[in-house]
């Protein structure tokens, strides 16, 4: 069974044919006009509109006919598109036969417009259904060309285009026949060797990105075994550390307490990488969210809240303005509240005493922009492509702060973008730096704009 994904891209090409033909329909129309009108060239302008109309009404139909398919897509058999590809190819063939009948036959230099739909034939279908396609053209020009060579059916001259009629010129209409023929196969031959090749690269690029997907997740569901693991013995040697840091120290010399309050350090440091590890990784593998509408002032009014005393032993200014008139936003409010709040916190960590941290929070269309700026460190102009990549730490940054996970503003790039938003950063280093993000605003609150706006 082909998949869902072959199917709605054969519907694609099956409109794409749709909007080629409306394109012939013009071209039929706006030729037989200027050709007779303005060249001179007698035609049979009436019989050629009636092709035109006639095209308009069968394009028309079978754009209906898809959109029907369209609307059952998971029902409909991958055969039954390609047998509607295949039937409109062949309804075209016939169609592009009248259409050289009534237009000159052998003396109309567009009888090679046949080539495109073996292109098309080609791309769209198989091999084989290529091959039978251009021999149904092949019968059907013959076809026109022995009726017309042996006056079973009228043949209309294209007078003013050509000096004599050249139906009855055997060797013209076999030479012609000759190379019309040797042109479909050649056609068809080049244009499937180019095809397939490129089907079996895409079939091999497509299931080397599954590999790689479940690659990934086997790797992100290991690191998250392990990490729980650590996690746990993590735990069980902090409690005990802490027990002897709050109870016995007074009991060491200072070489042995100087030893347990190192351990002790670096044990709550190794805990804290541990638990955001975990998180990074839990986010990567479950995209599960408990979505509710919010209040994005609300939650930008606690996380400052939270870290004003952080900025006040620093001695920075932090400043917020919000200008939100709607301020609803869909998502994981827990989880945009903490990235916040750890954006702030990050902008205090390298911003040097007595320097500036703020936040603006403004309407932007159907979305809502947060910009976290500082007067800190800023990032090397080299760096900032890396800075949102898991374990990156700038390296201004690991001079004036040791100890760091590198996760921070990776798990800020998760949520923003499992919240269907983006982030970025603007910095100058020595100067400061500006993190922006965008949330979508919820629905209801787009819905009542779009209310709100006059017509």
């Amino acid at each position: 069974m082909e998949s869902m994904f072959e199917n709605g891209r054969l519907l694609k090409r099956a409109y794409w044919l749709i909007r080629l033909r409306w394109v012939a329909i013009a071209w039929v129309a706006g030729g037989t006009w200027f050709s007779f009108r303005i060249l001179g060239i007698e035609l049979q302008e009436y019989a050629l509109y009636g092709i035109a109309i006639l095209l308009t009404i069968y394009n028309t139909a079978m754009y209906l006919l898809l959109g029907r398919y369209q609307r059952g897509l998971r029902n409909v058999p991958y055969k039954s598109i390609k047998r509607i590809i295949s039937f409109q190819i062949c309804a075209d063939l016939i169609i592009l036969t009248i259409l050289m009948h009534f237009s000159g036959g052998v003396e109309n230099p567009f009888v090679f417009y046949f080539i495109f739909h073996m292109i098309i034939a080609s791309i769209l279908l198989s091999v084989k259904e290529s091959y039978l396609q251009a021999t149904f053209a092949v019968l059907l020009f013959g076809l026109l060309l022995l009726l017309e060579y042996m006056q079973i059916i009228p043949h209309h001259c294209l007078k003013g285009f050509v000096i004599n009629c050249l139906h009855r010129d055997g060797i013209y209409v076999f030479g012609t026949f000759f190379a019309f023929t040797t042109a479909m196969y050649l056609v068809v031959y080049m244009t499937s060797y180019i095809s397939l090749m490129l089907k079996r690269a895409e079939h091999g690029q497509r299931l080397a990105n599954m590999q790689l997907r479940e690659k990934d997740r086997i790797k992100d569901e290991y690191v998250e075994r392990v990490t729980h693991d650590i996690k746990g013995h993590l735990a069980a040697i902090q409690n005990c550390l802490d027990v002897v840091v709050d109870g016995f120290v007074g009991t060491l010399n200072d070489c042995q307490a100087d030893f347990i309050h190192r351990a002790h350090s670096r044990t709550v440091k190794l805990s804290v990488f541990v638990r955001t590890l975990l998180k990074l990784t839990n986010m990567r593998l479950n995209n599960n969210m408990e979505i509710k509408d919010f209040s994005l002032k609300e939650v930008i009014d606690d996380a400052v809240a939270t870290v004003e005393a952080r900025a006040e032993e620093k001695s920075i200014i932090l400043s917020c303005h919000i200008d939100l008139p709607e301020d609803k936003v869909s998502g994981d409010q827990f989880s945009i509240e903490e990235m916040i709040t750890n954006l702030i916190l990050n902008a205090i960590k390298y911003t040097p005493p007595k320097g500036h941290v703020s936040l603006i929070a403004r309407n932007d269309m159907d979305s809502i922009l947060v910009e976290i700026s500082d007067t800190g460190i800023g990032i090397p102009k080299e760096e900032l492509k890396k800075i949102f990549e898991e374990f990156y730490r700038a390296s201004n940054a690991r001079k004036v702060v040791k100890d760091g996970t590198g996760l921070g503003l990776s798990i800020a790039k998760q949520i923003v973008e499992r919240h269907k938003g983006t982030i970025w950063v603007e910095s100058e280093e020595g100067v400061g730096a500006s993190f922006k993000f965008t949330l979508p605003k919820s629905c209801v609150q787009n819905r009542n704009n779009l209310k709100e706006t006059p017509a």
